[in-house]
Parts: structure tokens; sequence; C-alpha cells
């Protein structure tokens, strides 16, 4: 397993600065923004698509620092109800296919998206439970005529230009959970997979372990991110909590750097999971713990992994 990091954490930097301040710290792997959500400061993908000078530059740069690109992110809602929102998302979206196809990238990490309840909403309608049976109406029209038939083309695409699609389970969003991941990957083909990411999990009062061993088979890239759930609050609130994420000491839960909200032992049956369902790519930081700052909370990451992961091929059984 390598350790890695979503780079949009050090937006501020110059590209050259931030690959050069990664790699003295031990990080073997990237994740690149792309556009959308988490912004592009690193990769402007017009230029990069136009220019196989540009490209070729871009890839050396990477590679002097011996680094390996893990994924190119652009997490939108192509499937927004607004239609210039969605052919937004969209367009970056076919944009980072082409590009992970030229740098030779596999993974393109995003989400599901999430429609409105109708063809006459202007906002995503992110459904929470069956009953009154409007719900479940919702709920299978977006399945039906919006997910379904969107992503059956996009999976296409993406396999027709060699590169996957990795999802995030993120509330919020149709795919969100264990479930959820597999029906979108049943119905739309096995270039869908999964971008695990625990933290979203834990909020949900899920097991992450659990979840990797039903998800068996569709693991694509992989987020190292914590989640400290606040017992108190939750007893009195639950755990769907929509105030600021800045108000941090009312919150249900709060993300935090790996180590701050789950303990070491976690952290090591999570790595050893990992390997039971045959994964051993990366695990890239992802930095969102409002309690330090970004260079803080990623250095405590990055020398809380290195305890972590196993980089070396399970040996023979000399003992049995």
């Amino acid at each position: 397993m390598k350790i890695g990091v979503l780079t949009v954490l050090f937006g501020s930097m110059s590209f050259a600065k931030m690959i050069d301040y990664v790699s003295k710290l031990g990080i073997e792997a990237i994740e690149l923004g792309t556009g959308n959500y988490p912004g592009s400061p690193h990769t402007n993908v017009k230029a990069l698509l136009s220019s196989s000078k540009k490209l070729k530059e871009y890839k050396a740069k990477i590679k002097d620092k011996g680094l390996v690109i893990s994924g190119l992110s652009c997490h939108g809602n192509q499937l927004h109800p607004n239609k210039r929102i969605a052919q937004a998302h969209h367009n970056v979206l076919r944009d980072t296919v082409k590009l992970a196809s030229k740098l030779g990238v596999k993974n393109v990490i995003g989400f599901s998206g999430c429609p409105g309840g109708s063809e006459k909403d202007k906002y995503p309608n992110w459904v929470t439970c069956p009953w009154p049976d409007d719900f479940t109406d919702i709920l299978k029209w977006q399945w039906e005529d919006k997910l379904i038939p969107y992503w059956k083309k996009e999976a296409k695409f993406a396999a027709d230009n060699g590169v996957r699609l990795a999802f995030e389970m993120h509330p919020g969003m149709s795919v969100y959970n264990t479930e959820t991941m597999l029906r979108l990957r049943k119905e739309c083909g096995n270039n869908i997979g999964a971008n695990f990411d625990p933290s979203h999990l834990f909020w949900q009062g899920m097991d992450p372990l659990v979840s990797l061993l039903k998800l068996k088979g569709c693991m694509y890239h992989v987020h190292a991110k914590d989640c400290r759930i606040d017992t108190d609050n939750t007893k009195a609130n639950g755990v769907l909590d929509t105030k600021s994420y800045g108000d941090e000491i009312n919150r249900s839960w709060i993300f935090r750097t790996v180590g701050y909200g789950h303990s070491e032992t976690f952290w090591r049956d999570f790595v050893s999971t990992l390997r039971l369902i045959g994964y051993d790519g990366v695990l890239s930081i992802e930095h969102e713990d409002s309690l330090m700052s970004s260079n803080e909370g990623f250095k405590k990451a990055v020398s809380f992994l290195k305890g972590i992961v196993l980089q070396e091929k399970a040996g023979g059984m000399y003992w049995a």
C-alpha cells in the first residue's frame, strides 16, 4: 500500500512547490483535483488535453519526484436539476476521463450525484425515508429515469477510454451507503466501483469494516479521513446534522485527521481488511479537520499512517 494525498489541500501552493513538499514528507501518490467541487488548483485540464508537450512535461515533473497519480477527482452533481450546473459538471467529468486516459491514470473519482424530485425541481432531493409514498415514488424516478441511464452511458465512455469511475458514498448523493453503491454497480456495470471514505460511513452509524467486506471486488480507491462522533449531541439529535461545519462543539459529528476520531486499532483493522479483500493501492489523505491547520493535520496523518500501512506482500505461512 502507498500513502497519498488529495492535493487540493495545498491549493495555495504552486504545482511545483506542492509536489516538492509532499514528496519530501514521504508521500508516494497524489490525487489531483480537476474541477467541480474540489476545484483544479494544480491541473490545467484544457491545456494538458490540447498540448502533448505540456502533458509530457507535467508527467515528467511528477515522476521526477518519485510520485504516481492515484486518481483524478472531479466530484460534482451531473444530475443536478439545474441544467446549467449539470452540464458544467458533466463537461468536467468527460474532460477528466479523457485526461486520465492520456496520463495513464485508472481512477476518476467523484459522486453519483443526486437529481431533484421531478423534472420541475430546482434543487437536488435526497430522500431519507420511504413514507409518505411520495418519497418512494421519487426514489424510483430518480434511479430509473436519471441515475441508471446516465451512469450506464458514462461508465461505457470511461471504459472506452481505459478508465474506471470510483464513487464516494456520501449523504446528500444517491449513492451514500453499501447497498446503493452495489446497486449502481449492478445496474451500470463493473466499470463503476467505490472510492471508499470511512468518515462518511462513521457519521451514518455504519461499520466501515463490514462495508468493506461487502464491497469486495469493487474497491478502486481509498480516502484516509476520520470522523469523531459526539455521543451526547448524537443521542439528543441523531446523525442527520445540518449545522455548520464550523459549529464543532454542537455538532453530532465532525471530520478529523486519521487517528483523532477512531483508535489506532481501528485503522490497523481497516488496512488489514483492505488486504483481505484484495486492495493494495493508495490510502489518499483527505484533510478536512477544522480543529487543525492544513499543515499540521496533514503531517499528523502522514506520521500516523506510516505506522499503519502494509507495504510488503504477505509472506508464506511457514508455520502452517
